[in-house]
C-alpha cells in the first residue's frame, strides 16, 4: 500500500476532517457537467455544476483554492493538520456513471498531489463514484493502495438508501482496505432530484436540510443494519449526526414499539449501544449544542470538525485537552496510531 507518509497526522494536537477542497486542475473533468468556474470583472463569480449555478462564492483566491491561504489560516485557526474532502456540489452522483468515474478519478489525483507537498499539515479522502457501486469499490482500492488518501467521501444522498444491500460490496471493500467511509450531505436538486421547495428559501437547505438529510443517514444506517452486517465497519456523519441528538429518544422509542423495527434494536438501551458504533464531527456551532452532542454519543467517538473557509466555518471553542481526545480519537478513526 502506497500510503503518503502524513508525518503531521502522528504528532497533532488538533485535527480537522471536515474541510472541503475546490480543485482546479479538476475543472471540466465531468464533461458538459464541468464543474466550471467563471470570473468577469464587474460580474458575480459563477460556479457551474450541470445546470446547477452557485453566484458570488469566491473560491479562486480563497482557502478553498489557494494552497498557501489555507496553510496560513490552519495557523492562524490553532489547527496543526487538515484532511482535506471533496467540495459537495461535485459529488456527481447522479450523473451518467462515465462521466462521474472520470471525474472522481481526476479530483483524486489532484488531492494527492496537492497534500503531497505539505505532509505536515494535509491528508485528503477520496470522491467516489455511487452511481455505479463496483467502480466507486475499484476507486476506493486505487485511491487508498496507489494515492494515499485515507478514505472514503460520499453523499448522504446516492440514489439508494445507505442500508441497500446493494452498497454492502463498498463497506466491505472499507474493512478490506482498513479505512473509514464520511458521509456528507449536499444541496438536493444540484445534479439529482429537487428537494423541498420550502428549502430553496433563507438557504435552508444548507440549514435544515443538511441537519435533515444527516438524521436520515443515521436512521438508515442504524434501522437498516448496516452496522450489524458488517462489524468492525467505521462511518463518520458529518454537523454532529444533524438533528440525531436531539431526537434520539424519538428514534430509540421508534427502535422499540414499531413493526418495522429490527429486532437487534428492539430491547431497552439497543439502538442507543448501536448509535454509539458510529464517528461524529464537532461541526455544531454552538457549546450547548456540543454538550447535548457528547451527553448523546459520548466523547469515544467524536472528531474535530471545522468546515474550514466555509460560509458556517465554527469556531474552535474546545480545550487544548479536547482537542487532544478528539485528535486522538481521529488517529483512531484513520487507522494513524503508532
Amino acid at each position: 500500500m502506497n500510503k503518503l507518509k502524513n508525518e503531521g497526522l502522528q504528532s497533532a494536537t488538533s485535527i480537522d476532517v471536515h474541510a472541503h477542497a475546490v480543485l482546479d486542475e479538476s475543472m471540466g473533468a465531468a464533461g458538459e457537467y464541468g464543474p466550471e468556474l467563471t470570473e468577469a470583472e464587474g460580474q458575480p463569480t459563477v460556479f457551474r455544476v450541470g445546470d446547477y449555478e452557485l453566484l458570488g462564492v469566491k473560491y479562486r483566491d480563497s482557502a478553498f483554492m489557494d494552497v498557501e491561504k489555507r496553510i496560513a489560516g490552519l495557523e492562524t485557526a490553532g489547527i496543526d493538520f487538515q484532511i482535506l474532502s471533496p467540495n459537495p456540489l461535485t459529488y456527481f452522483h447522479y450523473i451518467a456513471a462515465p462521466s462521474a468515474i472520470n471525474f472522481c478519478r481526476r479530483h483524486n489525483d489532484v488531492l494527492r498531489d496537492l497534500v503531497a507537498e505539505y505532509p505536515n499539515q494535509l491528508a485528503g479522502f477520496a470522491a467516489l463514484p455511487m452511481q455505479d457501486i463496483s467502480a466507486a469499490c475499484d476507486e476506493l482500492r486505487r485511491a487508498v493502495s496507489e494515492l494515499g488518501l485515507l478514505a472514503g467521501y460520499i453523499g448522504t444522498d446516492i440514489g439508494q438508501p445507505l442500508d441497500s444491500v446493494a452498497l454492502d460490496p463498498l463497506y466491505e471493500t472499507c474493512l478490506e482496505l482498513d479505512v473509514p467511509l464520511f458521509i456528507h450531505p449536499a444541496p438536493a436538486g444540484i445534479d439529482g432530484p429537487q428537494g423541498d421547495p420550502h428549502l430553496a428559501r433563507f438557504d435552508l437547505a444548507l440549514t435544515t436540510g443538511f441537519a435533515a438529510s444527516e438524521t436520515i443517514a443515521v436512521a438508515s444506517l442504524l434501522f437498516g443494519e448496516v452496522l450489524l452486517r458488517h462489524p468492525g465497519l467505521d462511518i463518520c456523519i458529518s454537523h454532529g449526526g444533524g438533528a440525531v441528538p436531539y431526537l434520539v429518544g424519538r428514534l430509540a422509542q421508534a427502535s422499540r414499539v414499531r413493526p418495522w423495527s429490527p429486532a437487534s434494536l428492539r430491547g431497552d438501551g439497543a439502538f442507543e449501544e448501536m448509535l454509539a458504533k458510529l464517528w461524529f464531527d464537532s461541526n455544531v456551532h454552538d457549546p450547548r449544542s456540543f454538550r447535548l452532542l457528547v451527553d448523546i454519543v459520548g466523547t469515544e467517538r467524536l472528531v474535530l470538525g471545522t468546515n474550514f473557509a466555509g460560509w458556517d466555518q465554527a469556531e474552535i471553542h474546545h480545550t487544548p485537552e479536547f482537542l487532544m481526545l478528539m485528535a486522538d480519537n481521529a488517529r483512531r478513526l484513520l487507522r494513524a496510531t503508532s
